[in-house]
């Protein structure tokens, strides 16, 4: 299974709060006026990650495992989904025209699965990734 959650670290700031880095995502970093703000931050700056990622087509680092004084993150789960949509068509080899002739959809719809900027419905990105072979699935971890 894929996951999408990264291990980030929270360092004092000179003046005041936190700057939020990740070793597997080196483009991450974020800054937060306490722990809960940081972690905030983290994941949205993850989520514009996550889209330079899509974006310029490159593949998404396996995340390490969370060392102590870490935090695990995850960017929102709109953007978790379409990481997935994205990451299975790569793993299965097909580009978005081959994608939207399977859903019977334009290509534009197709695009928009992907653009990590546009709303769409997540039931629609888990019948394209179920269309790829893979299903897509959402847990829940205590906060």
């Amino acid at each position: 299974m894929e996951r999408f959650e990264y291990a980030v670290r929270l360092k004092p700031a000179e003046e005041g709060g936190f700057v939020v880095t990740c070793r597997d995502l080196p483009q991450l970093i974020s800054q937060g006026d306490n722990v809960a703000h940081a972690l905030a931050e983290a994941a949205d700056a993850m989520d514009e990650v996550f889209a330079a990622y899509v974006l310029g087509g490159l593949d998404f680092p396996t995340p390490s495992r969370t060392k102590r004084g870490e935090h695990s993150v995850s960017p929102p789960v709109e953007t978790v989904a379409k990481a997935a949509l994205y990451v299975a068509m790569r793993e299965a080899g097909i580009n978005k025209m081959q994608l939207a002739k399977r859903l019977g959809v334009d290509e534009k719809e197709v695009r928009r699965l992907l653009d990590p900027h546009y709303g769409s419905k997540l039931p629609r990105i888990a019948q394209a990734v179920e269309l790829l072979g893979k299903r897509l699935v959402i847990g829940l971890k205590p906060a």
